[in-house]
């Protein structure tokens, strides 16, 4: 079973890599996470202007490279010329055997996101979510794994407050904040919900092993992190593969 839906397992996921210690979302960055053993990779993905998928997580590219302006307005070439923003293929093809959360950034290009991942017979290590529950319209077709989109995160949070949890779900993981805009999501309600469906709930980002630990203890099953060299020192809080 891939980690990232097993109900049962604790995975440490390199959030865009190990950013702590090399660019996030670059093929150094996976690599570093990879060397340091995560269990998996989170990442996003948005589409150029000639429609190749790119990992990168901004709709613009100023804050990670010294280009200007939307990725949509880049052809795959300019921005293989001048910054180091891998493809998906790469990423897929770099890491073999990595399970990944892939994070799509737009409804728009679903289906190539779809086409690159059945062409590296990747859909059983691929945990394939949005906050768009549009952009996963491909993917429920009962070949891929899926995560909860922001719709169908709130129907649950709604659940977990008023008693009216759903009986069944279409996707098959968790992916949330501790709280957003001062709300608490992961709550212990909300995660022993999840896991009743059969789910298991990830939380983003966490940095803190103090934070990771008590986050564990409420019974949370990976944590993204930004640093996985320092929360893999800390095997005591119960994340993923114990470090020296």
């Amino acid at each position: 079973m891939n980690i990232l839906v097993d109900v049962a397992a604790h995975p440490l996921i390199g959030h865009r890599g190990a950013p702590a210690e090399a660019p996030e979302n670059t093929l150094p960055s996976f690599q570093r996470a990879a060397d340091l053993r995560v269990d998996a990779f989170e990442f996003d993905v948005r589409l150029t202007a000639d429609g190749a998928v790119v990992v990168h997580h901004d709709p613009t590219l100023e804050r990670t490279t010294d280009l200007a302006g939307p990725v949509l307005a880049r052809t795959l070439a300019q921005l293989q010329s001048a910054t180091a923003i891998p493809t998906l293929d790469e990423v897929l093809g770099a890491f073999p055997s990595m399970p990944m959360l892939v994070e799509l950034k737009e409804v728009a290009g679903q289906e190539r996101v779809r086409d690159v991942i059945l062409r590296h017979g990747a859909k059983g290590r691929c945990l394939v979510a949005s906050e768009f529950h549009e952009a996963l319209e491909c993917f429920r077709d009962g070949r891929f794994l899926v995560g909860a989109s922001r719709k169908d995160i709130l129907r649950l949070l709604v659940g977990a407050a008023t008693g009216t949890r759903p009986r069944r779900v279409a996707y098959h993981a968790l992916s949330v904040p501790d709280r957003q805009h001062f709300i608490p999501v992961a709550t212990r309600r909300f995660i022993a919900d999840a896991h009743t469906l059969g789910c298991p709930v990830h939380i983003w980002t966490v940095d803190d092993p103090a934070e990771a630990a008590e986050l564990r203890a409420r019974g949370a099953n990976g944590i993204l992190t930004n640093d996985p060299a320092r929360l893999g020192r800390f095997s005591n809080t119960g994340w993923g593969h114990a470090h020296p």
